[in-house]
């Protein structure tokens, strides 16, 4: 999974299932995608929390390239809107510290700020994988050989993907031939108690842990579905 700001639930459901989370941070960076926002509940509805990246000139950078803005301030702007919209819910003192350290702490690299955000979070909800850049395992293949290179790089022997993903994995599936087993994650988004009106569902993990804390973990579980091999994720539907 590429490394992004603030996940879902359903990121860490699949590292949770996981004994080698695989941050896939030596790709092709995607503007305006999770890669550097996410959104949070407020009182007139979900709103998104945007990284702003160096951009003019660098169309086509990898994820390790990209550069946060320096003059743009949005750890203050982050931290302000997380705290108007969370400081009634239950655990908002459990974490809203920790949060504004790393907030706080001056990254150069937006991966560098995922990866910290990611890390934290693993930790808050007692998740043992253990959690490797791609860009530290030397490969440069692409698409699915990629996949299957880091498999092997990791001597993974089974690979856990979204339902997605099977748009592009269809047409030239090497898993197989590899040895290596293919299921696909299936996940419905539990419903939880949440501020500011009626239930909203695929939110940034923040909203999970702020009103249900050290349940979190539990909720998410609750959302598991038995994983699909690859030739069930035509024929059955799979909420991701």
């Amino acid at each position: 999974m590429q490394p992004t700001y603030f996940p879902w639930a359903g990121y860490f459901d699949i590292m949770d299932q996981s004994d080698i989370f695989v941050l896939l941070d030596s790709v092709q960076f995607t503007a305006r995608s999770w890669q550097q926002r996410n959104r949070i509940k407020t009182p007139t509805g979900p709103r998104w929390l945007t990284v702003p990246v160096l951009s003019k000139g660098r169309r086509y950078q990898n994820i390790p390239d990209v550069r946060i803005d320096p003059a743009s301030d949005f750890g203050r702007r982050h931290l302000e809107t997380i705290r108007h919209c969370y400081r009634r819910a239950p655990f908002f003192k459990d974490y809203f510290g920790n949060i504004a350290a790393i907030l706080a702490r001056p990254h150069e690299r937006l991966v560098d700020l995922n990866v910290e955000i990611i890390e934290w979070i693993r930790q808050r909800l007692g998740i043992r994988a253990q959690l490797v850049r791609s860009s530290t395992l030397g490969i440069e293949s692409h698409n699915v050989q990629l996949l299957v290179d880091i498999c092997k790089a990791v001597h993974g022997s089974r690979y856990l993907s979204t339902p997605g993903s099977h748009v592009y994995i269809d047409k030239n599936n090497l898993f197989p031939d590899q040895g290596i087993e293919l299921v696909y994650h299936a996940f419905s988004p539990p419903t939880y108690r949440q501020l500011h009106g009626g239930f909203t569902p695929r939110l940034s993990i923040l909203d999970l842990l702020m009103n249900e804390g050290p349940v979190s973990a539990a909720l998410i579980r609750s959302g598991r579905r038995p994983s699909r091999m690859a030739e069930e994720i035509h024929s059955t539907l799979i909420l991701d």
